[in-house]
């Protein structure tokens, strides 16, 4: 067990460092030379570390240097979204590879899961020779979803109890297959790729058809007691609201999401035009009145969770991501002043609000990584003495 703790640690300090000595993993570390190059040794002989030459002399003779071999694998991440399947071929440090993008509006999951199987071959029929080959698959869903991949209950999708991870296995049976909740996927895709990684808590906010929050306390994510915490858009903001499809009324995402915005926008498209958010941004880019106020009320409406959420948990950092975030210009002024009037002086001045740079890529990557994350501990494990 010790020395499957080392191993973690010292291949986590390469994957960090991206560049680093033998001497200098046992500075940080605290790990004695010997140890870190009998270990070091071992991940050269399983391809996931490769020296790189020589580095800069600080007056002895010149370190050899140690990198993270991240083209030894690749891993698949999909985006499951209400209305698109995004997948991505990513190698072990997220750069993605190949993507893959596909309607799904209007599909039931019989469906929608032979074009999620389709989609994730066509991604992993872009991959590189690799000595592992594709080592896993993580799939983000909007919805609950418990600890075996199941599906339980994911109302924008209309989906209740569709066990996805064997759906899944059925055709990919000897792949490790990750199924978890889209907005925590982006929360780890931020956390790992995006703005949130120098950060200790992070709330992700996926702003798409509907709303979800990633909450990482502590640099882990915040699952809650049955693993289905940050269920944020079905928060109330309107106690006599609308009807949402999960039973309730009021809920934020009925007011600040794409599905608000397209009441909108649908009744001012031009004829024969296709309803989607990037019809309704260029509407905006092109100055439409409507547009533009249409856009100015989502802000509003979601400055009212934001603040509500910012005074709650009190975080570093609050990301905006997914579809909605391609909206920034549009949204930012009228979502900045609503959290001034609404949020805590305290809690706003310690917590920064950003837009995502992963954009619509959060999820996808925060899947992929997981799959990462599970391929290394394996490996690293499977280190003996």
């Amino acid at each position: 067990m010790v020395k499957e703790i080392n191993t973690s640690i010292v291949m986590d300090t390469i994957i960090r460092y991206h560049s680093i000595s033998r001497a200098r993993i046992s500075e940080i570390t605290g790990l004695n030379k010997g140890t870190v190059s009998s270990l070091v040794f071992e991940l050269i002989n399983q391809q996931l570390v490769y020296e790189t030459g020589a580095g800069a002399s600080s007056g002895g003779r010149k370190p050899v240097m140690l990198q993270f071999n991240g083209d030894t694998g690749y891993v698949v991440g999909v985006d499951l979204g209400v209305n698109y399947i995004l997948t991505i071929l990513t190698n072990l440090q997220g750069l993605i590879i190949s993507e893959h993008h596909v309607d799904i509006t209007g599909l039931n999951s019989q469906e929608v899961i032979p074009l999620l199987v389709q989609s994730i071959g066509i991604v992993c029929s872009h991959a590189p020779s690799s000595p592992y080959g594709i080592v896993g698959i993580g799939i983000g869903v909007p919805g609950m979803v418990d600890s075996e991949g199941t599906v339980l209950f994911a109302p924008n999708l209309g989906w209740t109890h569709v066990d996805l991870r064997e759906a899944i296995q059925v055709n990919y049976p000897h792949m490790p297959i990750f199924v978890d909740n889209e907005a925590n996927m982006g929360a780890i895709g931020e956390k790992q790729y995006g703005a949130g990684k120098e950060v200790t808590n992070l709330i992700y906010i996926s702003v798409g058809i509907g709303i979800g929050a990633g909450i990482i306390l502590k640099n882990e994510v915040f699952r809650g007691t049955s693993g289905y915490s940050g269920e944020t858009g079905h928060m109330t903001i309107d106690a006599e609201g609308k009807l949402c499809r999960c039973g309730n009324r009021g809920c934020w995402e009925l007011y600040a999401s794409e599905q608000a915005l397209s009441e909108v926008g649908k009744s001012i498209l031009p004829e024969g035009a296709i309803a989607t958010l990037d019809s309704y941004i260029a509407l905006a880019e092109a100055g439409q009145a409507s547009m533009l106020e249409a856009f100015e009320k989502i802000g509003y409406y979601l400055g009212i969770g934001v603040a509500n959420i910012m005074n709650i948990f009190n975080p570093d950092l609050i990301i905006i991501g997914n579809r909605l975030a391609n909206a920034e210009k549009w949204l930012a002024h009228s979502l900045q002043q609503t959290i001034v009037q609404r949020a805590l002086p305290i809690s706003r001045q310690s917590a920064k609000i950003q837009f995502s740079s992963l954009s619509s890529h959060s999820t996808a990557l925060g899947a992929s990584f997981m799959a990462v994350s599970a391929f290394l501990e394996k490996s690293t494990s499977s280190i003996r003495t």
